[in-house]
């Protein structure tokens, strides 16, 4: 069994010596703290000759007191030698930030620390894509390589088992635009109008643009997931050690599957807040099935659909590449699978609405509003 830490004063040659006793764990200190505090420098040195055992607490005791009296420590055996020393190692200044920073300065240099950040992204995902490019064209030209059975794969995840979540929210959007679109209308008397407001905008943005979301979502948050648990498990350098290209095995059937179900999985949400709206203007303005869909047929151009369809892809690779490549990122912890999950969806939400907008602008300048 341990015995208390005890202390000591001896004189020594004429010079005051502290002699510590016992055990230096954190259980036997006692009041050795406090009474070591109470002694007044100068000390000649501090004797660990005697002392049975040292913990951290006990060598950071010793450390902190023989810096304070200015005294050397003598008689310590190996062990206890060693973890002074590696305590008294931490022993250094801590920076301290100013308590008075000017709010515009600190204000501007989080917007620079952003801002940066976000380049090194961008950059980084520029250079992905490219990657991704080049993995295409390596299974273009060696067939073999194309993983047929992990595509179908992700066709499933992707888009037949999406099809639920977004039959009901496209379902809901449906009525809302057209719930909120006759309320407005109403009051000049252009309740009919609901339907040019529910056609179009359901084909043009929100049909495709909902759909993306949701698969960012749902798909992209489960890439990142995926991919930066297999970051960290190492799965991705076994890949890489036998020989076979994580681009190719991972992150192209991911891609290729979410590019081809992003205008299937857009056109059935676009069909299905078609009949959202529908239900709402029979129910609620007594517009009669026939009617509404002669009058969808009437005003809403062919290429409004064009318009979805050629949306959908683009948002797909984006919201494959931003799964994928915050996946890949992944490294030391655990901690960082959910952060790199959490700002790829951001990430790919953020890009789709940019390239939205940017759609918007293309479409008006050739014509297509």
């Amino acid at each position: 069994m341990n015995k208390v830490a005890d202390l000591a004063e001896e004189t020594r040659d004429g010079e005051t010596v502290v002699r510590l006793s016992g055990s230096l764990a954190i259980a036997c200190l006692g009041e050795l703290p406090n009474r070591l505090d109470a002694l007044q420098p100068p000390m000649a040195a501090i004797d660990l000759s005697d002392v049975d055992h040292m913990d951290t607490i006990g060598a950071w005791t010793v450390h902190r007191t023989a810096k304070r009296l200015q005294a050397d420590i003598v008689g310590a055996s190996d062990d206890c030698r060693r973890l002074i020393e590696a305590v008294g190692g931490l022993d250094e200044p801590v920076p301290i930030r100013p308590d008075h920073v000017h709010p515009l300065r600190r204000v501007v240099g989080q917007i620079g620390e952003a801002v940066s950040n976000s380049g090194g992204t961008l950059v980084g995902l520029v250079g992905f894509f490219g990657a991704t490019l080049a993995a295409c064209w390596s299974v273009i030209r060696h067939p073999g390589r194309f993983r047929i059975n992990a595509v179908v794969q992700r066709f499933e995840v992707v888009g037949v088992s999406a099809l639920g979540i977004i039959g009901l929210m496209s379902f809901l959007i449906g009525i809302v635009i057209a719930q909120q679109g006759s309320v407005q209308l109403r009051q000049f008397g252009m309740e009919m109008l609901t339907i040019n407001l529910v056609g179009r905008l359901t084909f043009r943005e929100l049909g495709v643009l909902m759909t993306a979301i949701m698969v960012a979502g749902r798909s992209g948050s489960a890439f990142a997931a995926q991919l930066g648990t297999m970051k960290l498990t190492e799965e991705v350098d076994a890949m890489r050690t036998i020989g076979v290209s994580p681009m190719e095995a991972l992150v192209l059937p991911r891609t290729l599957a979410v590019v081809v179900m992003m205008p299937l999985l857009a056109f059935y949400a676009c069909i299905v807040a078609i009949i959202g709206g529908g239900f709402l203007c029979a129910v609620a303005l007594e517009i009669p099935p026939i009617t509404f869909i002669q009058r969808l047929r009437e005003v809403v151009p062919i290429h409004d659909l064009w318009v979805g369809l050629i949306k959908a892809p683009v948002f797909g690779i984006i919201i494959a590449l931003s799964g994928c490549y915050q996946g890949l990122q992944v490294k030391a912890n655990a901690e960082e699978v959910g952060l790199r999950t959490t700002a790829a969806v951001v990430q790919a939400i953020f890009l789709v609405i940019v390239i939205d907008a940017f759609f918007a602008v293309f479409f008006t300048w050739v014509g297509w509003n």
